[in-house]
């Protein structure tokens, strides 16, 4: 199966994703389909062999909605795109906040007609009379219901012509959404006035109709504009591509759109600009600022050899980068492509609220009509019973439920994008609210993975004499043990080693400064014929706490010993902080031995330790901890801890760099930061309550507003809606449950 994530504009209302889902969903080839009415974008898993991306974007244009093609990701630099796709991340990103905006000027065009028309429409009615106390005449000497009739055609054939088209969408699909609804509501007001006014005069609610339209474009148009900032993560991401390119042609710099830029082009990357694409440096050094698509806070320090990622920052010296990805290979358009369908996706929870929503309209469509016919077998007059009919059928409108779960789906992904936290999918992101165990590999996860020189125990000499005379030494060799002490020396001020003698196994001997210095385990020493002597005792001290012990002796005599050890990060002790304060047991796994385990995580203040484990057998431990019936998050590097990322509830791949396409994580961490682990289990958690709150209140609001609607109140309490009241009250819940799902953008995350 292939996947695409389509550009589909025209989706007013949150239950019309279900139309599209419908129709897509039973052509041939189409697998699965997962529309995001929030975003005008659709998610259609097909079969290649079967259909392709062109007979997609027909079939969705033969739903009745417009279809630019391929989204964004797609068509970020790609010259090879179908007719229609953009060819520059500014311009298909201004060609979908467009498509946004204009649908939401739109909305606002339709309210604005249908209130310019239904103030005089309520003026000469009714309500007019008897609430406000006026008496106006009508022109031409015509009747009051002709007048009202005349005036509310702009507003039934020009307002509200989206729900008559929506609602013919949805039948078409054989399904029911709140199009239906509204058009059910606002068509039989109407139209029964309209045969009212034909037939002679009588009672009739021309302002019931207009007034209602009014306000379910109202409170939609305030909607589109809440839910607006919803998608600001795609727009971010999409607006940090730079629009133009320096490419080195016959030697000279030419400017080009970034869309022209081929793979093996070399492109000039002066000071201050962005790099283009990815690729590879071929010559300069500089320091590049990866923040924007990495998450990394501290400049990278790039020369010769090192890769670099479009839309990132070179800091100061002057690059020439040979590409190596363009369009919708570069790691931006992969981040982006990854956060929409994230987006995209349902959780457990929007999939049962779109089967609810589909019988709420059901219900709301009978339960008009068992109101009408209570009401007239009660006596009431027929108008009086439909515009209780009419208040039925559009307070129980299900926008709000549709809404509840996918604009809190797209802040929660769009959030952790702008952190450096990929969620792949929604599920991934319900799952991260449920964790109770989290495990942890230790070596590059919670340590840095490489050693360092964490204490140094000198005898003869002060601390710093001894780590330059012995980083001479090992500044000739290759182990890593060797590199972290040179690190730790740092400038050894042209001390040089002579006579470097490797003794494999064992350490190595030189000649610095007119010394004789021997650097290597105890063995070495003994060969020698050097007695450590009380260093002995120190040497075992800090093995028997995990650490590696190098000895050195000099002239012949024992002069210190230095221990070495993987590092904790600077953050792992905030991280397991912050995930013990959501109440989450952490488990730390690893190969390494009891003692050196036990040290790091008496350090860090973990839990739970597991050592001395074999890579195979990860899994099974993992396994084990699930066994209880808890709900285990692994977070390991993606690749060798593959196996027990995909056993886990929730695989967490840390430090992924721009490797976004790791198959068995569920969670794409793109820094190597154990911090950003509780991050993502904190927005999970934000996201969840999100969704839970909009639900609650969709189903509440209904649950609570249907009997009051029908009138079961008005005869012993004289509580009633009008049609109009009940629009606007319906309205208003799709506004709260999108400024709500908004909101989530305040939510406190962990801080370095």
């Amino acid at each position: 199966m292939n996947s695409v994530v389509l550009d589909v504009s025209g989706l007013h209302y949150a239950t019309e994703q279900n139309v599209v889902d419908a129709r897509l969903g039973r052509r041939p080839g189409v697998h699965h389909v997962e529309v995001n009415a929030a975003a005008q974008t659709a998610t259609v898993h097909f079969d290649p062999a079967v259909t392709s991306v062109a007979d997609l974007r027909q079939w969705v244009i033969d739903c009745g909605y417009h279809c630019a093609g391929q989204s964004v990701p797609h068509h970020i630099c790609d010259p090879t795109a179908e007719p229609g796709a953009e060819h520059s991340a500014h311009e298909a990103m201004a060609h979908h906040g467009h498509d946004h905006a204009s649908m939401a000027t739109d909305m606002r065009n339709r309210f604005l007609v249908a209130l310019l028309f239904s103030v005089p429409i309520v003026l000469w009615s009714p309500i007019g009379t008897e609430v406000f106390g006026l008496h106006l005449p009508t022109p031409f000497g015509m009747r009051a219901d002709v007048w009202s009739l005349l005036l509310s055609l702009p507003v039934v054939l020009y307002s509200c012509w989206i729900f008559f088209a929506g609602a013919w969408r949805a039948l078409r699909a054989r399904t029911l959404d709140m199009m239906v609804l509204v058009a059910v509501a606002i068509g039989a007001g109407w139209l029964y006035s309209v045969v009212i006014t034909l037939t002679g005069g009588g009672e009739v609610f021309y302002e019931a109709a207009t007034v209602l339209a009014a306000f379910v474009l109202l409170g939609h148009w305030f909607e589109m504009r809440a839910r607006g900032g919803a998608n600001d993560a795609i727009r971010t991401l999409l607006d940090l591509a730079p629009p133009k390119a320096v490419v080195l042609r016959d030697g000279e710099p030419v400017e080009v759109p970034t869309a022209e830029v081929v793979v093996g082009d070399l492109l000039l990357v002066r000071p201050d600009a962005k790099i283009a694409v990815d690729g590879v440096v071929e010559d300069g050094e500089s320091e590049v600022d990866e923040s924007m698509v990495t998450g990394e806070s501290l400049p990278v320090h790039k020369a010769p050899g090192s890769t670099v990622v479009g839309a990132t920052i070179n800091a100061n010296g002057t690059l020439r980068v040979r590409a190596t990805k363009v369009g919708a290979d570069t790691a931006l358009a992969q981040i982006v492509q990854l956060v929409q369908e994230a987006q995209n996706s349902k959780a457990p929870g929007q999939r049962l609220a779109d089967r609810a929503a589909f019988w709420l309209v059901l219900v709301a469509l009978v339960g008009g009509g068992v109101t009408l016919a209570a009401w007239m077998l009660s006596g009431a007059s027929f108008a009086t019973a439909m515009l209780f009919a009419i208040t039925v059928v559009v307070i129980t409108c299900p926008d709000a439920l549709g809404l509840a779960t996918p604009t809190a789906i797209m802040v929660g992904t769009g959030l952790g994008a702008k952190r450096g936290v990929l969620f792949k999918n929604a599920m991934a992101l319900e799952t991260s609210a449920r964790i109770e165990v989290v495990v942890m590999d230790k070596t590059g996860t919670l340590t840095k993975g490489e050693p360092e020189v964490t204490d140094v125990i000198a005898d003869r000499f002060g601390e710093t004499e001894l780590l330059r005379l012995v980083a001479a030494v090992e500044r000739e060799s290759e182990h890593p043990l060797a590199e972290a002490i040179v690190r730790r020396a740092g400038d050894l001020d042209g001390l040089r080693a002579e006579r470097f003698e490797n003794v494999p196994g064992h350490g190595a001997i030189a000649h610095v400064g007119g010394r004789r210095v021997v650097v290597g385990n105890r063995r070495l020493l003994e060969r020698e014929g050097i007695d450590p002597g009380a260093l002995a005792s120190r040497r075992d001290e800090l093995a028997a706490t995990g650490r590696t012990a190098v000895l050195a002796a000099v002239d012949g005599v024992a002069a210190g010993v230095i221990g070495i050890a993987d590092a904790p990060r600077e953050t792992s002790v905030a991280a397991v902080e912050a995930l013990h304060d959501l109440g989450i047991e952490v488990v730390m796994l690893t190969g390494d031995n009891q003692a050196t385990a036990d040290r790091i995580a008496a350090r860090l203040g973990i839990d739970t330790v597991i050592a001395e484990v074999l890579p195979g057998d990860k899994a099974a431990k993992v396994a084990e901890l699930q066994s209880g019936g808890r709900r285990v998050a692994m977070v390991g590097d993606g690749v060798n801890d593959a196996p027990a990322l995909a056993q886990a509830d929730l695989g967490i791949a840390i430090g992924a760099g721009t490797d976004v396409a790791i198959e068995t994580a569920d969670v794409v961490l793109m820094r190597s930061d154990p911090l950003d682990v509780p991050i993502a289990l904190r927005i999970g958690r934000g996201t969840l309550r999100k969704m839970r709150q909009n639900l609650g209140w969709a189903i509440g609001y209904n649950t609570i507003a249907l009997p009051i609607a029908a009138g079961v109140f008005q005869p012993a309490f004289g509580l009633m809606l009008r049609p109009e009241i009940a629009a606007l009250s319906m309205s208003g819940s799709s506004v709260i449950v999108a400024v709500n799902a908004v909101a989530l953008k305040r939510l406190r995350l962990p801080t370095r």
